[in-house]
């Protein structure tokens, strides 16, 4: 049995770079809404509790009883989960005089507490709250500060409960791995066992248990994730797997042809359909960002559901849905930050039960899996690709026309990055379509066309992300080279904003 430990996801935009952290310790966890506690899983080690962004006095704040895992678990509070176990015990939680954000240091603490060992003094940490605690339960005690915040970290006399309102899951937290790992590890007990080949292992012996002798069909679309689910099935059930990989025109450039060739070096069964001028047709005169995403999901429904209607006595589809998928597509306040291409009607519409060997995974760990799966690297360090594709990186409404001309512009853009040596240091690149067109002049003539953007970003996880700071020489190589090669451009742009608050993709 996999022991694992609970994150309750109280809504922080954090939440999932704790989950990373504990990963990253080779120990399993798992984020559930803070509501959602399985009490019936004897695999679970320890329970994290997240932060949120409701104050514990709000109206609309998340509450739950924690007195069934309350002496049960070992706890850690961080942040608001250190707020609402304070508050709820006695304490007391109030507006800070002056927001608690960014870096601190605890300049007092209490060496020998077993959440703290090996911290070093003055250790630099991360604040991110409004509220700060103001006073604790009898119970309670104190084992940190910083210069303005009294109560940094406390402990339940007598009891494995602690709370912090620093977040040690976030990189500015300089020992914030070594705080989690005391929890983890030397408080829970964890065996650390968690790795790509366990997984492998465990998964492909379910997914044999799971799909014995059933046929099943995936969709493909030439991303890491949906390539790594497609090699570990066939690891599982070979001959019974069928990929449908689907061409709606606004691929990168050369990509179905590139793309199916890797899936037959892989030995995989796939089926490549060229559907381009049916997405075109549906989407001409589109500009809603929304409404693309949408018209695009469905068509993709509607071709896959066609070709896999070919394909005898199908009764699983697979996908590649990770767990960024999962979360994303619906927060836990029941948010929708985005439709997911993934996530979606697929099964209903075809009658199918739904296989998703990879939802439990982070990006990182998918590539990880592939690695130990003998994958190339070349597919393994694909960067993420929307699955809408060329269509959120054209703003406005879509025509074969233009997605000639951002094709053309992101090859350039893309095949230097390779050139450079840039291409894996960066998590997610590619070119933009703008809707304006600026004045240009080419030789002796005036011009008036299109200007693109360039979008390239650093990230773990994609959670959160920062722009890429490209050479000079670089940009201004890419630049004239497309300017030059791509008919249409004039007029070459850098995305410098970071996320929060854009997003990756412009729509």
């Amino acid at each position: 049995m996999q022991e694992k430990i609970i994150i309750l996801d109280f809504g922080s935009q954090t939440t999932q770079l704790i989950g990373r952290r504990v990963r990253e310790l080779n120990t399993y966890c798992e984020i559930v809404p803070y509501n959602k506690f399985p009490h019936d899983d004897p695999s679970v080690i320890g329970v994290i509790l997240s932060g949120s962004p409701f104050s514990v006095y709000d109206e609309k704040a998340f509450k739950v009883d924690l007195s069934n895992i309350r002496g049960k678990y070992p706890i850690l509070g961080i942040c608001y989960g250190a707020q609402f176990m304070s508050y709820t015990n006695g304490g007391k939680v109030e507006p800070a005089g002056t927001r608690e954000y960014g870096r601190a240091h605890l300049e007092k603490f209490d060496h020998e507490n077993p959440l703290l060992h090996g911290l070093r003094d003055n250790s630099q940490v991360w604040m991110s709250h409004g509220d700060t605690i103001t006073a604790i339960p009898d119970n309670f005690k104190i084992i940190a500060s910083t210069d303005k915040v009294a109560v940094a970290a406390y402990q339940a006399e007598g009891e494995k409960l602690w709370g912090v309102q620093f977040h040690p899951e976030v990189y500015h937290t300089e020992d914030g791995t070594q705080l989690l790992k005391n929890f983890v590890v030397d408080i829970c007990g964890s065996r650390q066992d968690w790795s790509a080949a366990s997984f492998i292992e465990s998964t492909v012996a379910e997914l044999k248990k799971q799909l014995g002798d059933d046929k099943v069909v995936l969709g493909l679309s030439g991303g890491v994730d949906s390539s790594v689910a497609a090699v570990l099935l066939n690891k599982a059930i070979g001959k019974n797997l069928t990929c449908i990989f689907v061409d709606h025109g606004m691929l990168r450039k050369n990509e179905f042809k590139n793309v199916l060739h890797d899936y037959e070096c892989l030995g995989l069964n796939v089926i490549g359909v060229d559907a381009s001028k049916k997405f075109f047709s549906e989407l001409a005169g589109v500009t809603e960002p929304e409404r693309k995403r949408k018209i695009i999901g469905k068509g993709f429904i509607d071709v896959f559901d066609e070709e896999a209607h070919k394909i005898k006595d199908v009764k699983w589809l697979a996908q590649g849905t990770i767990y960024p998928d999962c979360i994303e597509s619906l927060s836990i306040t029941g948010t929708t930050i985005k439709s997911h291409h993934n996530v979606g009607g697929l099964p209903e519409k075809m009658n199918l039960k739904l296989c998703e060997p990879l939802r439990l995974l982070f990006k990182d760990e998918v590539r990880a899996v592939g690695r130990e799966l003998g994958m190339p690297e070349h597919l393994i360090k694909r960067h993420p690709f929307p699955g809408p594709g060329l269509a959120v990186r054209i703003l406005g409404d879509i025509t074969p026309e233009k997605v000639r001309i951002l094709q053309d512009a992101d090859d350039i853009f893309i095949q230097g990055l390779r050139d450079w040596d840039l291409y894996d240091k960066v998590w997610q690149a590619g070119v933009i379509l703008l809707p304006v067109q600026s004045v240009g002049v080419m030789g002796d003539e005036r011009t008036y066309e299109r200007a693109v953007a360039l979008r390239a970003v650093t990230s773990t996880d994609a959670m959160t992300a920062d722009w890429a700071h490209l050479p000079y020489d670089f940009m201004a190589k890419v630049s004239n080279d497309i300017i030059n090669k791509v008919k249409g451009v004039n007029r070459v742009c850098y995305d410098i904003s970071s996320k929060p608050p854009a997003t990756i993709e412009w729509e």
